[in-house]
């Protein structure tokens, strides 16, 4: 979790998914190639699989962010200490279980998502 901008998605098609911890979105390949900025610890691009797993193309409405620390829009859904990027505003499934296990192992912070 740092300042280095994530990538934008290239396409905002049916292809864009939303992490299911931090809400970046990116297309499926993004994710493949360079995983979560974020959330560096679910391995993506290692493990393909787990890009199914663990982010989601259901999701509502989009934020752009470029300084997430300055932002009241940033801190007001969270993601105000994340990497400047796009985000969703929200996602409708939580982290699978097995998944908020590792959030907590790696000892960062997973809010579940409000019901839309």
């Amino acid at each position: 979790m740092g300042s280095a901008p994530a990538q934008i998605p290239t396409s905002f098609g049916h292809e864009l998914r939303a992490c299911l911890r931090c809400r970046l979105v990116k297309t499926y390949d993004q994710f493949r190639d360079a995983g979560c900025e974020n959330c560096p610890f679910f391995k993506m691009e290692e493990d393909h699989e787990r890009i199914v797993e663990v982010t989601t193309p259901n999701f509502n409405g989009i934020i752009s962010v470029m300084d997430p620390s300055r932002s009241w829009a940033a801190r007001w859904l969270r993601i105000g200490k994340f990497a400047p990027g796009c985000y969703t505003l929200a996602v409708a499934e939580p982290l699978p279980e097995e998944m908020q296990l590792l959030c907590q192992e790696e000892r960062v912070q997973y809010v579940l998502p409000k019901r839309m």
